[in-house]
């Protein structure tokens, strides 16, 4: 077969030689498709999830008969009134003429209802030191945090009028305000610095303005287009605020990489005396391969948080899977078509001593390959003594994860959450103190048909008092009679308080001992019990039935992937495990930082006790996914140089050292940008982006610079393993040599623009 009959195979390659050749249409298709998922988007507006769809079991039933009730229940708020000194108690005059006050100064605010005296509800204190004067928000709940300020501010007056006693609000309301006071501007922060941090990176990456600006440039069209798809898919699955930074997050990181990994390609062949038009046909047929496959095994590993069943969870991996494939599909579309139209003029806006493509042109006139020197330092020791360096490398990262094998995963309270840098934290555990499980009740919703019937009312009388006599609560059970929807919610304050494992027994108790032996003998009653610790004990549940569906989904996808791409049994098993590996020393390090409180303070962070809940999981399909993007393009590149006719241990050195630079400034950006969300204050936040930080450093150091090599180069040409049994596989290889595709036929393309 003659040259000139040479076609590329793959449809990276394909995508790119039709873009180069319609660059003008290409990059007109992109803008259009960026336009009309934003305007079709707003047009349509976002479904947000609510509480009814977040969960399955007794919180959803709960939540479900509330709004089909058409109740919607008000921000209730608690106004603390305790002894400073001990010396007066609650039955002492003073101590009532404060509490009379709070209930005048809040009714006159006009902003509250159901203003209720302790001495009516009997919320005080067994010490008698402490009581609590409790109260709803007018107005929708939502919006409750909007309209406390003159609440709070009548409080804080009758506290300046009583200095012997403290008087302290809280509530859903109060609460709401002072974490959008104290924190509201967090995100925002977190998520306008990452596009800054990432385009200094990639100028000192590039050297030129131009070339900087385009994966950015790339990243932030995906993410805006995939703002508009959120909108219109949210009719269907319900969307959110967590999945929108979630979003972000994750289309920075892949938007920036995936355009890295190609831009650098192509620039390399250049360097390599490669006309634009050559050099661009190369990249779209060996990076924009890897890309391709990188991008849909991490689409699969983030349709693997779909298998959860949490609506939370279901709402961040369909935006996750959305933003990767809309970056996927842009890096091997607009991304040559844009470069093809710049041609030479990437290189605009040099920046003074960073002109590594000069370099790169003085090196190869020398005759120097345009390696890392230090990472052809390191790989000589690595292939010279494969054997020691697996040994070391995996002890080292067995030693990381030794402390997730005690991980401790629960929902942070409120003083794990933010410490004692908020004044109402210390409330919260004042009001825990005197009153444990008086600041998170258990709320039951009793539904009946006739809720003032003898037999209901004898059941919840019942229920009240057993509830107390179990041990389940200390006490005051309340309350609240709806008539007309024929419902009642009971307030049982748990014993526990905001120990989360207490309060977790208490509410066991409550539903499989109280409830069937009181309310549960009464036929036609539904009795599910919400709450605070309710929630977060059926999370828990919820979550940990999902692990195992979910890691089997991504594992057995991602090995299927890696199989079909490659066609080698070998691949495929050593990307599972050396991902795993990764996955499981940044389990390690968060729980030794945050479980156990080791170097806490280096990330400005505190021993918390666990791990917030939701974050193992997401962290695994989070980091299985990325941790690709570098495996497939190392991986990508050794094959390729095997196939060019190098020896398996030359291939390695030669893919791993000419990836170093592309990998590295990939790996600088992904960890600057999560590490942004570990200044934030919230400590689940800190977990988040000291947990994504670590493991993508490991994974681009370790995994891919140490472990790899040496576990390739022991395996030798079983490295290409694929048995006969499975040779039937489609082959999705495409493999396209760049000696290859220079030699393609010249007029298949227009003039590139310089």
């Amino acid at each position: 077969m003659g040259n000139g009959d040479i076609r590329v195979r793959g449809l990276a390659a394909r995508a790119g030689g039709w873009s180069a050749r319609h660059r003008w249409a290409a990059v007109g298709i992109w803008v259009l498709f960026v336009v009309l998922a934003m305007g079709l988007g707003s047009a349509a507006g976002r479904v947000d999830v609510d509480e009814s769809q977040a969960l399955k079991g007794e919180t959803k039933t709960a939540a479900q008969i509330i709004d089909d009730a058409g109740i919607d229940e008000p921000a209730g708020e608690t106004v603390l009134v305790q002894a400073k000194d001990g010396g007066l108690k609650a039955t002492d005059t003073e101590f009532r003429a404060a509490v009379t006050a709070v209930m005048d100064a809040v009714r006159a605010t006009g902003e509250v209802s159901d203003v209720t005296s302790p001495y009516d509800a009997d919320t005080v204190s067994e010490d008698g030191r402490s009581a609590l004067v409790q109260f709803d928000m007018r107005g929708e709940a939502e919006t409750a945090g909007e309209r406390v300020e003159p609440v709070l501010d009548a409080v804080a007056k009758v506290q300046k009028d009583n200095p012997s006693l403290t008087i302290e609000q809280i509530g859903s309301a109060s609460m709401m305000k002072t974490f959008d006071d104290a924190f509201g501007d967090d995100f925002q922060k977190a998520e306008y610095s990452a596009v800054p941090v990432a385009l200094g990176i990639l100028l000192i990456a590039f050297g030129a303005l131009v070339a900087a600006l385009l994966p950015v440039l790339l990243a932030i069209t995906a993410i805006m287009a995939t703002m508009g798809l959120m909108g219109i898919v949210s009719h269907v699955m319900p969307m959110g605020d967590v999945a929108n930074s979630v979003m972000l997050l994750v289309g920075l990181a892949v938007g920036v990489d995936y355009c890295l990994f190609y831009l650098r390609r192509e620039r390399e062949e250049r360097a390599a005396g490669r006309d634009p038009q050559t050099a661009l046909r190369i990249a779209a047929a060996t990076s924009g391969r890897a890309i391709v496959v990188s991008g849909v095994t991490v689409c699969v590993a983030m349709a693997g948080m779909l298998f959860t069943g949490i609506a939370d969870f279901e709402a961040m991996g369909l935006a996750s899977l959305m933003v990767v494939a809309v970056a996927m599909v842009g890096s091997v579309t607009v991304l040559p078509a844009l470069l093809s139209l710049l041609g030479h003029r990437v290189e605009k806006g040099r920046i003074p001593f960073l002109h590594p493509e000069s370099k790169l042109r003085r090196k190869r006139r020398g005759g120097v390959n345009p390696e890392s020197r230090f990472w052809t330092a390191v790989l000589g020791g690595v292939l010279k003594r494969p054997v020691m360096s697996v040994v070391v490398a995996a002890g080292v990262l067995l030693a990381v994860a030794a402390p997730a094998l005690g991980m401790k995963t629960q929902n942070l309270t409120l003083d794990q959450e933010f410490g004692d840098s908020l004044p109402i934290v210390q409330t919260y555990n004042r009001v825990n103190d005197a009153f444990p499980g008086g600041s998170e009740p258990a709320e039951v919703v009793v539904k009946a048909e006739d809720i003032n019937s003898p037999e209901v009312q004898g059941a919840l009388a019942d229920f009240k008092k057993e509830a107390v006599a179990s041990g389940a609560s200390r006490g005051p059970v309340e309350i609240k009679v709806h008539d007309e929807q024929n419902l009642a919610f009971v307030y049982v304050p748990l014993v526990g308080g905001s120990d989360l494992d207490k309060a977790g027994a208490s509410l066991v108790k409550l539903r499989d001992e109280v409830r069937p032996a009181t309310l549960g003998k009464v036929d036609g009653v539904e009795a599910p019990v919400t709450g605070q610790v309710a929630g977060s004990h059926d999370f828990n549940e919820q979550l940990t039935g999902a692990v195992a569906p979910v890691f089997a989904f991504v594992v057995v996808f991602a090995f299927l992937l890696m199989l079909l791409s490659f066609r080698s049994l070998t691949i495929a098993v050593t990307s599972i495990v050396l991902n795993l590996l990764s996955v499981g020393a940044a389990y390690g390090i968060l729980v030794a930082v945050f479980q156990h409180g080791w170097g806490a303070s280096l990330v400005g962070a505190e021993g918390v006790g666990a791990i917030v809940t939701w974050l193992p999981l997401f962290l695994f399909v989070i980091l299985f996914g990325l941790s690709m993007d570098y495996h497939v393009f190392v991986v990508s590149r050794i094959r390729e140089a095997r196939l060019k006719g190098r020896d398996t241990k030359d291939a390695i050195q030669h893919g791993v050292v000419t990836t170093a630079g592309v990998v590295t400034s990939a790996a600088v950006i992904m960890v600057a940008v999560f590490a942004i969300f570990g200044t934030l204050s919230m400590q689940s936040m800190k977990q988040m982006g000291v947990g994504l930080a670590a493991a993508v450093l490991i994974d681009a150091t370790i995994i891919r610079g140490v472990l790899l090599p040496a576990v390739m180069a022991l395996l030798g040409e079983r490295n290409w393993y694929l048995p006969k049994s499975l040779r039937w596989l489609p082959d999705m290889t495409h493999d396209e040599a760049p000696e290859v595709v220079a030699h393609e036929r010249k007029d298949e393309a227009e003039p590139v623009g310089v």
